[in-house]
């Protein structure tokens, strides 16, 4: 028997009341959540947060829902491989090596942020594994914006061994500069500074870098949208992050005219620890009122063909 890790210290069992469970993924070593029963609902977080960010989603949603929500490969307590690369598109394939470790069909895929183009390649590339999809504050295309190339520049560049890799600026000034309903408390500083000692920060650095040297695979990401147009989708849109605002809303709206929107007032790009009780009540509201998902399916009649002026014995089976 494989013997895991034990928890750190860091992670504290009263803010994280879960089982941590572990996978070998092709020699990564992957930890992640697998709370509740009912549908299963994928949980992808952005960079440079982990698992321990959804966890009051989890505790909101565990009653209703299957909660898994996995740490990439060099995040939270998770450890990538001896030349384990870090980047959207290798995440992307452990992500799935994990959902088919588990067997899991009929799944929703709900990601902000860096797990936006994480899960939607997955979900592109297996649409028959798809039931729903919860899209946050993200994207799926290349994207040539000055701002995000900028931010690309700085924290993926030449200065990120001395911004991101010494002075750790992802966890201690950008994360928090983008909660905007109020501060970490000091056990959740700790819980997410404690994945970063400084030899272990460079896959920090990978993802702003993947937003200009990714563009192949954030191509296929876009292409694989055609695969899950007919999917029922959720929008959660915060009307606070810097990085993505009302184009890139329309934008989403313009692929998935059938989605539902839902916004998240003064919150900021980390939605699962800046919201977590309005994304609860969104995906719940969503889910049970959304027919075939929690809401049952409008069985069609003649009748009904007929009052839309089709001939009487054309519809629809009852």
């Amino acid at each position: 028997m494989t013997a895991w890790p034990e928890r750190p210290r860091w992670v504290p069992d009263e803010l994280y009341p879960f089982e941590d469970r572990w996978a070998d993924i092709d020699g990564n070593l992957v930890h992640y959540v697998d709370e509740g029963t009912g549908p299963p609902l994928l949980l992808l977080n952005g960079n440079p947060s982990w698992s321990f960010g959804w966890r009051d989603v989890v505790l909101g949603l565990r009653h209703r829902f299957r909660c898994i929500a996995p740490d990439y490969p060099g995040f939270g307590l998770s450890r990538g491989a001896p030349g384990y690369d870090f980047r959207p598109r290798s995440h992307s394939a452990v992500v799935e090596a994990l959902i088919d470790r588990l067997g899991i069909t009929e799944l929703t895929v709900f990601g902000y942020a860096w797990g936006g183009p994480i899960g939607l390649g997955l979900a592109g590339r297996r649409p028959e594994l798809i039931r729903s999809l919860v899209i946050g504050n993200t994207w799926a295309w290349p994207d040539d914006r000055l701002r995000v190339r900028l931010f690309a520049a700085v924290m993926g560049g030449p200065l990120s061994p001395l911004l991101v890799e010494r002075l750790d600026l992802m966890v201690r000034l950008y994360l928090p500069v983008n909660l905007k309903r109020g501060p970490l408390t000091a056990a959740e500083k700790r819980a997410y500074e404690g994945p970063w000692p400084p030899r272990r920060r460079r896959p920090m650095t990978i993802l702003p870098r993947e937003i200009v040297t990714g563009r192949a695979y954030l191509r296929e990401v876009e292409a694989g949208l055609r695969q899950l147009r007919t999917k029922p989708a959720l929008i959660v849109w915060p009307d606070s992050d810097p990085g993505f605002g009302e184009d890139e809303l329309r934008r989403w709206q313009a692929l998935f005219p059938a989605a539902r929107t839902s916004r998240l007032r003064r919150a900021g790009q980390f939605i699962d620890e800046d919201a977590p009780d309005d994304v609860v009540r969104a995906i719940v509201d969503w889910w049970d009122t959304t027919p075939g998902l929690g809401a049952p399916m409008r069985q069609t009649s003649s009748l009904d063909a007929s009052a839309a002026g089709a001939p009487a014995g054309h519809g629809m089976p009852p």
